[in-house]
């Protein structure tokens, strides 16, 4: 009898052992699978939860025509998304293919630096020697710096080609928000479901502040950043400004970790008063302080009623997901980490009143 009991369990532990090894190396290959589309589903995602209002109004006024509001706000996300982004990285490809041109024919024209250059901290004094050198003896500054032109010009030409499968990665996003978007009410018990088995009661309450998290982040940060970048680009190609394809980029970045845009403008508008005549200069002065301080009435229309998130935060967010996923993990790093903290918060705060229920008891 106890042979048999003996010889049953040890038959239950080798099938349960089989059965959990089997659904490991499932898991994996699985994940393996899923793991090149998982960012841009993430992004889809987020696009859907942050624009859905918009979505419901579109797809309200069209009559209940779910298929046709998401394709209508899909091609034109995918518009507002492609045309900036192919016009500013052509526009950088080209002003680098330009400057280097030039640069190796030695007709490259460079401005003298300022005085004032000197009195930059820490590179004022070697940063005032090369430039003037530059200015100079154009020849001789590239002879010297060769192999660092080389290597810096080799540097922005990929991060601008990469902007292509960049451009992919952003309509493959749009794709799934559309569908995301066509199977709302199923992804909506899919979400519910699943915070329930993973959060218990507390799930209804976790799930609506997620949902806020993610539009306050993207539809707020994210898109008061995209939107100060995009009229930026406007005012730099319109300057004819070298490479603002890169200066869009940086001016993007810095929205997204909410630092003003002029840190990145305010250098460009004294270069441009350098080789501009002084009304244009003036004006692109007025117009960048116009675009860093755009935010100021951008916030109430796309901030709303949104959640608070730290700076440091979003920061965080922004930069490790650019690390770690390119371009697109800017974007979905931020609103990731952002409701991975919303959501420990929630834990924690929920954590900490079931003592005190307990308690009053």
């Amino acid at each position: 009898m106890n042979n048999s009991n003996l010889s049953d369990t040890s038959r239950s532990i080798i099938d349960a052992g089989i059965v959990i090894i089997a659904g490991m190396i499932l898991g994996i290959a699985c994940f393996d699978i899923i793991r090149p589309f998982i960012l841009p589903i993430a992004w889809g995602a987020i696009i859907a939860i942050a624009l859905y209002p918009l979505f419901n109004k579109l797809k309200t006024s069209l009559g209940g025509k779910g298929g046709l509001a998401a394709a209508i706000l899909t091609i034109i996300g995918i518009s507002a998304l492609v045309i900036p982004t192919v016009t500013f990285s052509s526009s950088a490809i080209d002003a680098i293919g330009s400057v280097g041109e030039q640069l190796k024919e030695g007709t490259l024209d460079v401005p003298p630096p300022s005085e004032k250059v000197k009195e930059w901290p820490l590179i004022g004094e070697k940063t005032y020697t090369a430039w003037e050198k530059a200015a100079t003896n154009i020849e001789g500054f590239a002879s010297q710096y060769s192999e660092q032109i080389k290597n810096t010009f080799s540097a922005m030409l990929g991060a601008a080609a990469s902007f292509g499968g960049v451009i992919l990665q952003f309509v493959f996003s749009m794709i799934i928000t559309a569908i995301f978007w066509t199977n709302a009410e199923a992804c909506n018990r899919g979400c519910q479901i699943f915070f329930s088995r993973l959060m218990g009661d507390k799930s209804d309450e976790i799930l609506k502040n997620s949902v806020a998290t993610v539009r306050s982040v993207g539809a707020g940060i994210l898109g008061i950043a995209f939107t100060q970048a995009i009229l930026a680009g406007i005012g730099l190609v319109v300057a004819g400004i070298p490479a603002a394809g890169i200066w869009v980029l940086l001016v993007l970045i810095v929205a997204i970790v909410q630092l003003p845009p002029i840190l990145i403008l305010g250098p460009i508008a004294a270069y441009y008063f350098s080789v501009a005549d002084t009304t244009p200069a003036v004006i692109f002065l007025i117009y960048s302080f116009l675009v860093s301080m755009s935010d100021a009435f951008l916030k109430p229309l796309l901030l709303g009623r949104g959640t608070d998130i730290p700076m440091l935060v979003i920061l965080m967010g922004a930069i490790g997901g650019m690390i770690m996923s390119g371009i697109i993990g800017l974007f979905t790093g931020a609103v990731i980490l952002a409701l991975g903290y919303q959501v420990m918060l929630m834990w924690l705060n929920s954590r900490q009143t079931k003592p005190q229920e307990s308690a009053e008891e």
